[in-house]
């Protein structure tokens, strides 16, 4: 098929003429004089190769092709103003798609809210969500088929992606809820020593899971861990059934399971981090409408590296 030449700027005087059948008004209306209008008309007319209006004294009327051209060239018009209010749309980050990964803990504490935030704020944004834990998270940042991660205790060695610190939580002792130790209001890490553990593996999130193992050795012990699971409900899920215990982010104890425990642990420095994550030369508009959200939301967020 032959690509048409047909430029805007034609049509529109085209269309307009054809509303008006007169090119005085016609001109008018185009905020030009009447000769450019009558030259345009022309030269679009050559390009079609047939008259488009009949011209008589004090009359304009459409031909047969100016007739079928009419309603093409309306549609033609609409659908490039359509086209460029979605251009810039999208470049202003205003809408578009955005790829987000997220712990599922995280459903607990600052999702919902962020999510809530923005879609307030940018309504023909759509959201793409998807549940994964922070290794993978990493990785599709990486293959770029997620443009922002919430993730928890990013990579210290990562030197392509940007992390601010959005929230920070201290450790909590899951226990089964028929333990010894489940009716103290705190427990000393040290008395977890002798307890097989439920964690999650360390492929899917390395620096929480070394973060743990290091609480656990740096109060005596190295945990032995009977069980992993992916994610922090089925963690609590089998310790309620006596597999073992845990050692958890505290927003965890907002998972209700009637056989599990949440206890304070001492020492009680140690705390988590999550964490925004995104790619350092992403120009996507639409994360740096996100990442201002999160400072909205989240002021005391600390940035370790900052994006641009």
């Amino acid at each position: 098929m032959e690509r048409p030449e047909l430029p805007s700027k034609q049509l529109h005087a085209f269309v307009v003429l054809a509303e008006e059948l007169h090119f005085g008004h016609a001109a008018a209306r185009l905020g030009i004089a009447q000769p450019p209008l009558s030259q345009q008309i022309r030269r679009l007319e050559d390009k079609v190769g047939h008259a488009l209006f009949t011209r008589g004294p004090g009359r304009v009327s459409l031909t047969p092709a100016g007739s079928e051209l009419l309603p093409a060239a309306r549609r033609a018009l609409t659908d490039l103003a359509d086209g460029l209010a979605a251009a810039r749309a999208v470049g202003s980050g205003r809408a578009g798609r955005l790829r987000i990964g997220f712990a599922a803990s995280l459903a607990l504490t600052i999702l919902p809210g962020l999510l809530r935030s923005f879609r307030h704020h940018y309504p023909g944004v759509h959201l793409d969500i998807h549940e994964m834990t922070t290794a993978p998270q990493i990785a599709a940042l990486h293959d770029k088929t997620i443009d922002i991660g919430l993730l928890r205790e990013p990579p210290a060695d990562e030197t392509e992606l940007g992390f601010r610190t959005v929230l920070s939580e201290p450790f909590v002792a899951v226990l089964p809820s028929t333990h010894p130790l489940a009716t103290q209001r705190t427990v000393q890490l040290a008395q977890l020593a002798d307890s097989p553990f439920v964690l999650l593996p360390r492929s899917v999130g390395p620096s929480l899971h070394d973060q743990i193992i290091g609480l656990c050795s740096a109060a005596g012990f190295t945990p032995q861990i009977v069980q992993h699971a992916v994610e922090w409900q089925t963690v609590c899920a089998l310790v309620e059934t006596g597999l073992g215990v845990s050692l958890a982010p505290a927003s965890i104890r907002r998972i209700r399971l009637k056989g599990v425990a949440f206890r304070r642990i001492e020492p009680g420095t140690a705390r988590t981090r999550v964490a925004v994550a995104w790619r350092e030369d992403d120009q996507n508009p639409l994360v740096t409408r996100l990442l201002a959200t999160i400072s909205q939301d989240a002021p005391n967020s600390t940035p370790n590296r900052s994006p641009g």
